[in-house]
């Protein structure tokens, strides 16, 4: 492996992810394409069950003062981080998946008599409440966050460049064009979003930073 493999992270890592490539030899660049703000919102009709899909709603949602009420209810949610931030803060949760897709099917082949309240971002993919609709489930949808594109121009070229959603992909490509560099994508939804852009994409086997960086750090040892 040539000691100056570029790596540039679409997103600023904690220390220790960062040193995760250090250690391995790489050179680090690091930048925040997407940022997300919280918004206010209503806690009018919940249903029966919550729905979270990301850490960013789960934040916004504890920030708001019934959060107490929504404790009661039972939790369906995407992602280990996520399941772990919502246990830690007094939520039950009683099923996750690393993927919207896989939970859309559980909830339709197991839970289909429920009804949802989903706490979801502005650009949130179609994929769950598409599904859910599709198999007549109710479905409240509860905007808590803002995704917001913040593209900047990065001047050095990278070997290898580090995805963690559709929407740091978009950021991404407004500034920049993908050549030959590897994409390393947090997961298949991810991924997608680059598949007209490009072939040279690894995709993490687990949904989470590390992982991606693993996968990284494996593909330029070989």
């Amino acid at each position: 492996m040539p000691d100056t493999t570029r790596i540039l992270s679409t997103k600023k890592l904690l220390p220790n992810q960062k040193q995760f490539l250090l250690n391995a030899g790489f050179t680090v660049v690091e930048s925040d394409f997407i940022k997300t703000e919280t918004i206010a919102f209503d806690l009018n009709q919940l249903q029966e069950y919550l729905i979270f899909t990301s850490q960013n709603a789960v934040h916004s949602v504890l920030q708001h003062p019934k959060v107490a009420e929504l404790k009661q209810k039972d939790v369906f949610c995407v992602g280990l981080k996520t399941k772990a931030l919502l246990e830690e803060n007094g939520f039950k949760v009683i099923a996750y998946t690393g993927y919207a897709s896989d939970l859309a099917e559980i909830i339709t082949l197991v839970y289909p008599k429920g009804s949802y309240s989903f706490f979801s971002g502005n650009l949130r993919k179609d994929t769950l409440p598409d599904a859910l609709k599709e198999a007549n489930i109710p479905l409240k949808e509860v905007n808590v966050y803002n995704t917001i594109l913040t593209p900047n121009k990065v001047n050095s070229k990278a070997d290898g460049i580090l995805f963690f959603s559709p929407s740091g992909v978009e950021s991404y490509l407004k500034d920049h064009t993908i050549t030959a560099e590897t994409c390393f994508c947090i997961g298949t939804t991810t991924a997608e979003a680059l598949d007209t852009i490009t072939k040279n994409i690894v995709i993490a086997n687990q949904p989470t930073i590390e992982n991606t960086i693993i996968q990284c750090i494996n593909h330029y040892k070989q």
